[in-house]
């Protein structure tokens, strides 16, 4: 679980919250459902135009990784990759045959696999960086999903503000229905704003960062596999692989 960010959406909430009350006025002012409607309706809105159903479904999965980042374990990996890379020079690339039905990792598991079939270490980098490649592309995609809803909502309560603005020209004859029209300019204008900054900016940042990890995390499988491909010194191996572990 990510406490960072429950930390920080709490941290935000309190300072919005907490600086309205510290300013004299009250919560409930900032609590407009039509406002709400106009600009997280409107938003999701115009990012559906743009958006494609394949797309969606991954940026929706994706969501979750801001408050459960996806287990990756480098040294874990490089432990495993070393005991293939003995077992390869004690019993050949087929003595790794076993392992073909342990690994759940599709990609890991298409890896092996290559190597088992004998394929030259170029061979299996280029193959396996293809599917690198689609998968950081796809997820890449699903984060600019984020990014446009940051990009949209300041700009849909401005609309929000201005539909707001419209009632209170229509209604100055009446000065009951003022206050309405008054509050929905101002509280839309707010949740487009807040929104963006708080919210979908923050987590398409954060998304971006696991998938990043996530690529270099492949990079390092794909490099020790393909050093057990040209028959390696496991010591060696396990060194090169220590390059793509963070040191803080």
């Amino acid at each position: 679980m990510d406490s960072l960010t429950f930390i920080g959406l709490l941290f935000a909430f309190i300072a919005i919250f907490g600086g309205q009350v510290l300013e004299g006025g009250s919560i409930e002012s900032l609590l407009n459902f039509p406002a709400f409607v106009i600009v997280i309706g409107g938003t999701f809105g115009a990012v559906l135009v743009q958006t494609n159903v394949k797309t969606l479904k991954r940026a929706l999965r994706m969501a979750s990784w801001s408050f459960k980042t996806p287990k990756q374990e480098p040294k874990v990996a490089i432990d495993k990759i070393i005991n293939w890379s003995m077992t390869a020079r004690k019993l050949g690339l087929l003595g790794l045959e076993d392992e073909i039905d342990v690994e759940r990792n599709q990609f890991e598991r298409k890896g092996l696999i290559l190597l088992i079939d004998g394929g030259e270490p170029q061979v299996i980098r280029d193959s396996l960086l293809v599917d690198l490649e689609v998968v950081e592309r796809e997820s890449m995609q699903a984060v600019k999903f984020y990014e446009a809803l940051g990009g949209y909502a300041p700009t849909l309560g401005i609309v929000g503000a201005v539909l707001g603005l419209i009632q209170v020209m229509g209604n100055l004859s009446d000065p009951s229905a003022l206050g309405s029209g008054i509050a929905t300019a101002f509280v839309a204008t707010i949740y487009g704003v807040a929104s963006a900054n708080l919210l979908f900016l923050p987590i398409a940042g954060k998304l971006k960062n696991i998938v990043q990890t996530q690529s270099l995390y492949r990079e390092m499988f794909i490099e020790g596999i393909a050093l057990i491909a040209e028959g390696e010194n496991p010591k060696v191996i396990e060194s090169r692989l220590a390059g793509f572990i963070p040191t803080s």
